[in-house]
């Protein structure tokens, strides 16, 4: 089905009050078949998706592949103005314990390009993930950044440090398969607390380069527990115009147990993990179209 013109996806993005393109992460914890079958935590999980326009997954546990399927019936249902699509990695871990990362996103205003799992396979550093990351390539004709890759990354707790500073050979392992310059690398990265205490940021790339940018902090909390402090989730960008690309103020920590207004043991059944989002800024040439788009179907309308 070919892609709807730029004015009608301003038009959707205008409808929706989107004023940029959502970019979530969210580690659902043990997000399998008896999760699925809870309506009243599925109701919850949705109401986070439909926050996005791109979100991703973590800590899938669904041996019977039905997550995405359960999820693009609750999302698309008989809607045509905003739909939904799902890419999912294999399942991944070492023994028979495995998990996936799926990428949600809304079709009319991102596409994939390219995708491939992380071949952990380099010489004197073999097998250093738990959970190779599954790199997408995007496409998004209305952002000042037109393309950027996801790296998504669920460390094992007591490997974070070493799994997080391999992200920087993963970024040139990607380098040298694409074209492109625009980079976001997220996920659960277990980054706080005792899994990776204050000495240790020396030795870890992702943070010791600074063209790697940080937008969670070391001082957010992306925890439910009231009993833990930790920023464990992380959101760090590479590119020059990936960065001047963020909207201001937009990195932040998505508080679901206050916004659906959840007793801490309703949002546990939903996750120990808060997502962590951030926003893309259109391009100046979509949003004067968008204004000029709207300010005639605005004289249109005066005419009637």
């Amino acid at each position: 089905m070919p892609r709807p013109p730029a004015a009608l996806l301003l038009l959707l993005l205008a409808t929706n009050g989107a004023l940029a393109l959502r970019i979530c992460s969210f580690n659902i914890r043990s997000f399998g078949e008896s999760k699925r079958e809870n309506q009243k935590v599925m109701d919850i999980i949705v109401k986070v998706i439909k926050r996005c326009d791109i979100i991703l997954l973590m800590e899938i546990k669904d041996s019977t592949n039905q997550i995405c399927p359960t999820l693009m019936e609750r999302l698309n249902g008989n809607s045509r103005a905003t739909t939904y699509n799902c890419v999912i990695s294999s399942r991944l871990g070492r023994n028979t314990y495995k998990e996936q990362y799926a990428f949600i996103y809304k079709e009319k205003l991102v596409t994939v390009k390219e995708r491939y799992l992380y071949h952990d396979l380099q010489d004197g550093d073999t097998d250093v993930f738990s959970r190779e990351p599954f790199v997408v390539w995007f496409q998004s004709p209305l952002t000042a950044v037109k393309d950027f890759v996801i790296v998504p990354l669920h460390t094992t707790p007591e490997a974070s440090v070493k799994e997080i500073d391999e992200l920087a050979d993963v970024y040139r392992d990607v380098k040298r398969r694409w074209k492109t310059e625009n980079f976001i690398f997220m996920g659960d990265f277990n980054a706080g607390c005792n899994y990776v205490p204050k000495k240790a940021w020396s030795s870890i790339r992702l943070r010791t380069d600074s063209q790697f940018v940080w937008l969670i902090g070391d001082e957010e909390d992306t925890t439910v527990r009231s009993s833990t402090d930790c920023a464990y989730d992380r959101i760090v960008l590479r590119g020059r115009e990936m960065v001047n690309s963020v909207v201001p103020k937009s990195n932040s920590v998505f508080d679901f147990q206050k916004a659906y207004r959840l007793t801490e043991e309703e949002a546990l059944e939903v996750s120990d993990h808060f997502p962590v989002e951030f926003k893309l800024q259109y391009s100046k040439d979509s949003t004067s179209r968008k204004r000029s788009f709207s300010y005639r179907r605005r004289t249109r309308a005066r005419r009637f």
